[in-house]
């Protein structure tokens, strides 16, 4: 069985994250592997598809969004001694964003929470679905229950 050395958690900080945040604990502990967390606040526009228009999110929007995010990283952080150097808050797509991450930094599993949506959302694509699929490591998509 292949033993992991550097695991990455994403977090989107919703319901039911505390479960994703345990498997990530969990399988660190047994393997001895270093954890380093990730949140990536999604930037993008906001418009009336009906009209073909797009409008960016307004800057003191996404600043606040950044600044919210910085800080609950930072406690989940302390929570579980991560040190800052081995967490990251991006800006833009969650999906191409952790997947960049993870191979900057050599992560052999990253540990992400997945809805198992079907239909219309699987289409439109979920960050889990996305990091599986383009991931070069191994990816954990810890199933959450669907409200």
């Amino acid at each position: 069985m292949k033993s992991y050395k550097h695991i990455l958690l994403a977090v989107d900080f919703f319901d039911q994250q505390a479960i994703v945040i345990e498997r990530a604990q969990d399988l660190a502990a047994r393997y001895g592997a270093k954890l380093s967390l990730i949140h990536v606040v999604d930037t993008l526009p906001i418009g009336d598809p009906a009209n073909d228009v797009l409008v960016p999110f307004e800057m003191d929007l996404s600043q606040e969004f950044i600044a919210l995010g910085r800080k609950k990283l930072a406690e989940l952080a302390a929570k579980l001694g991560v040190p800052e150097a081995q967490t990251w808050l991006e800006t833009g797509g969650a999906q191409q964003e952790i997947v960049r991450i993870a191979e900057e930094n050599a992560v052999d599993l990253i540990v992400v929470g997945s809805h198992g949506r079907h239909g219309l959302a699987l289409l439109l694509g979920s960050t889990a679905n996305g990091v599986l699929h383009h991931a070069r490591c191994d990816v954990l998509a810890v199933r959450l229950q669907n409200p």
